[in-house]
């Protein structure tokens, strides 16, 4: 595979472990955010702001283009900033169209609320503002002229991201009934679905326009948690609503088709490492 210039937007934490893979694989990586000095070694950092067109001057070319950045507030300003004007602020500064365009978005733009199985296929009527504003940046990423694939992750954790670890921690577990379906990816595994989709294009394989990203095991919300109150040793006891979003399933049926191996197929395996790095 002969080395490529990969521009990384937005390169926080998925970006960063994607782009950490794709230097170690010997391409050159550039990854664009506000402060990079905290970007990991073997990425090349660019000091900009995607909101901000006057510092997307002078951007350089790009093989490849990965668009994964996440909004700074979570307010629709915000959500329209970081998803739609930031990938047309970008798309418009750059010197000459990318081989193949990557956008990451989230299965957030699913409405389903009944526990039923989602896919690529399945209708999305988002109710909430950031499923329609992830909705409107996908179509952009789509109609940009650039061959494009948008994947959609389901809720990442991973390192640092501890939220329901502390719930557990608290003794708080979400209810048993109704139960909520739950669907997450491993952040490793976010990298490890991009650093694949890349090496396709890469090979001249085909691309799909849309994947699903997302583990094997869609699990009600409750028995995960209650699943990491034993391993942590702690006692239930007190159950309450902890996360909003609809509850569905999510299927990676057409992912898993294209070659990808999960990394942590289930919440078991990704937080049985979480917990044994602590």
């Amino acid at each position: 595979m002969h080395k490529q210039r990969i521009l990384i937007a937005g390169c926080g934490d998925v970006g960063s472990a994607l782009g950490v893979e794709l230097a170690a694989a010997g391409h050159f990586v550039q990854g664009l955010r506000r402060t990079i000095n905290q970007l990991p070694a073997g990425i090349h950092g660019i000091a900009a702001d995607l909101t901000d067109p006057a510092s997307l001057q002078k951007l350089p070319a790009c093989d490849i283009l990965v668009y994964c950045t996440a909004a700074t507030t979570h307010d629709e300003n915000g959500y329209r900033l970081a998803y739609v004007e930031g990938l047309r602020n970008l798309l418009a500064a750059l010197p000459a169209p990318p081989r193949q365009l990557f956008f990451t978005s989230s299965t957030g733009v699913y409405h389903q609320a009944d526990g039923r199985w989602v896919d690529e296929s399945s209708t999305t009527e988002p109710t909430g503002f950031s499923g329609r504003i992830l909705l409107e940046a996908e179509r952009l990423a789509l109609g940009s002229g650039i061959p494009a694939t948008v994947v959609r992750f389901s809720g990442i954790y991973g390192p640092g991201r501890n939220h329901l670890l502390n719930q557990v921690r608290s003794g708080i577990a979400a209810p048993a009934e109704p139960p909520h379906y739950g669907n997450r990816i491993h952040r490793d595994d976010c990298a490890g679905v991009l650093a694949h989709l890349i090496r396709r294009c890469l090979d001249e394989r085909p691309l799909e326009p849309l994947y699903l990203a997302t583990d094997d095991a869609p699990t009600p919300l409750h028995e995960v948690m209650e699943w990491l109150a034993l391993q942590l040793g702690v006692e239930i006891c007190e159950r309450k609503p902890v996360r909003r979003g609809g509850s569905k399933r999510c299927r990676n049926t057409r992912l898993k088709a294209s070659g990808y191996r999960l990394r942590y197929p289930d919440y078991r395996t990704g937080y049985a490492q979480i917990l044994a790095d602590e």
